[in-house]
């Protein structure tokens, strides 16, 4: 798992709005990365599938990740993703691609 959390850092950290100019994660201690937090599941979802349909892993980490989020109101809208502020959300092709370039050695 640590080189998938290596490369998370390096390539989606990196740019994250939550980050410093440094590439340092600035949330305060209240706040909880989901990329960090659901990182097993994720590379888990993505190792379950084969597909060159990038949409196929976001509606597979919907249904897995965000169907259990706290984020979710009673009727299944999450805040979080409406307000674009969820890491997964947000950079799901990103970490995607950088879990499949860990597995093929290019990072």
């Amino acid at each position: 798992m640590d080189k998938y959390k290596k490369a998370i850092r390096e390539n989606v950290c990196e740019i994250c709005v939550d980050s410093n100019e440094k590439g340092f994660c600035t949330m305060n201690g209240e706040e909880v990365c989901a990329v960090q937090l659901y990182l097993p599941k994720i590379v888990e979802i993505v190792h379950s599938l084969d597909s060159e349909n990038i949409e196929e892993y976001y509606q597979l980490m919907k249904d897995e990740i965000c169907a259990n989020c706290n984020s979710l109101d009673g009727n299944g809208a999450c805040y979080l993703r409406d307000d674009v502020n969820c890491s997964i959300d947000r950079y799901y092709m990103i970490i995607v691609d950088t879990i499949k370039k860990v597995d093929a050695g290019l990072i």
